[in-house]
C-alpha cells in the first residue's frame, strides 16, 4: 500500500521555510550592504548581493576610534553583560532557595506580590530608576545598566518552579545530618539547578546586551557607551544615505558577540523550551 500523504506536515514545511525566508533575507542583504561601496549603494539599488565586495567600510570603521569606537563599545557591553549575568545568576538562585525551599510567614504572598508587580511595564519605572542611578553617582558608569534587573522576578519565577519540582527529602535528609540552609543550598540544591541558572544566565545576558531604550538615557560620554546607545549615535554620524555600508557594517559588528553565544550554547537554547514546557507548578 502507498503511504499516505500527510497534508498538513507539507504545510507546515512550506510555512517555516517561508517565515525562515522572511527572516533571512533581510538579514543577508544587511550583511553584504555592508561590503557595499557607496556609488553602488546608490546607484544599484535593490541587489541581494554586491557586484563588487570591498572591505572599506570596515576599515573606516575600525579606525574611527574618537566619534564611534565601536570596538570600545563592544568591549563595554561585553563588561556590562558579562557582570550584570553573573550576578544575576548568584541573585536569582538565592532568592529562588528562598521562595521554594524555606518557611517564612507570608512568603507566598510576598512573592506573588512581586510577581505581579513586574507585570506593570518597565518604561513606568524609568524617571524614578534614573533618579536612583543619579543620587548614587551611576550614571555614565557600567553600574546603572548592572544592578538594575538583578532580581527580576521572571527569572526567580522560573528557578523557584524548577526548585519545586526537587524533592524535599533531599533536604529533610540533610538537616538530620546537621547541615544548614547556606549547606544545602550550595552542596545539594546549587548542583542540581544548573540547566535552568544556564538557561536564565544566557537570557539575560542577551537581554542586557540588546537593552536599548535604558543605556540611551543614562549613556552620553562617548567613550563609556555600550554597543547599542553607540549604534543610535552612529545614525548622525554614518545616517545619510551615501553612508549605508558604513552603518550596516557596524551593525553586523554588533550582533556577533550574540551569534557566537548562540552557536556555542544553541543546545541550552533548545533545553530552554524544553524546561519551559515542563515546569511545574
Amino acid at each position: 500500500m502507498k503511504k499516505k500523504i500527510d497534508v498538513s506536515k507539507y504545510f507546515a514545511y512550506l510555512f517555516l521555510i517561508t517565515v525562515c525566508l522572511i527572516w533571512v533575507i533581510p538579514l543577508i542583504f544587511g550583511i553584504s550592504t555592508s561590503f557595499r561601496s557607496q556609488a553602488e549603494v546608490v546607484n544599484e539599488g535593490f541587489r541581494l548581493l554586491p557586484v563588487n565586495w570591498i572591505v572599506d567600510n570596515y576599515v573606516t570603521i575600525l579606525e574611527n576610534t574618537s566619534s564611534a569606537p565601536i570596538l570600545r563599545w563592544i568591549g563595554n557591553s561585553l563588561f556590562i553583560s558579562i557582570t550584570h549575568t553573573l550576578l544575576v545568576v548568584v541573585v536569582i538562585s538565592v532568592t529562588g532557595y528562598g521562595y521554594a525551599r524555606m518557611k517564612f510567614k507570608g512568603r507566598d504572598v510576598l512573592f506573588f506580590t512581586l510577581l505581579g508587580i513586574s507585570f506593570f511595564p518597565n518604561v513606568v519605572n524609568i524617571i524614578p530608576m534614573y533618579r536612583i542611578m543619579d543620587l548614587f553617582g551611576w550614571v555614565n558608569t557600567p553600574w546603572a545598566m548592572i544592578v538594575p534587573g538583578l532580581a527580576g522576578m521572571g527569572n526567580i519565577f522560573l528557578v523557584r518552579q524548577f526548585m519545586k519540582g526537587l524533592p524535599m527529602e533531599l533536604d529533610e535528609s540533610a538537616r538530620v545530618d546537621g547541615a544548614g540552609d547556606f549547606t544545602i543550598y550550595f552542596r545539594i540544591i546549587l548542583p542540581l539547578i544548573k540547566p535552568v541558572l544556564i538557561v536564565a544566565g544566557l537570557f539575560s545576558f542577551i537581554g542586557s546586551w540588546n537593552d536599548f531604550l535604558w543605556p540611551v538615557i543614562v549613556f552620553t560620554d562617548v567613550q563609556r557607551m555600550p554597543v547599542t546607545a553607540g549604534l543610535l549615535l552612529l545614525q548622525d554620524i554614518y545616517g545619510n544615505y551615501q553612508m549605508v555600508g558604513r552603518l550596516m557594517g557596524s551593525a553586523i559588528l554588533a550582533i556577533i558577540p550574540t551569534l557566537l553565544l548562540f552557536l556555542f550554547a544553541q543546545k541550552h537554547f533548545v533545553s530552554a523550551i524544553n524546561l519551559n514546557a515542563g515546569l511545574k507548578g
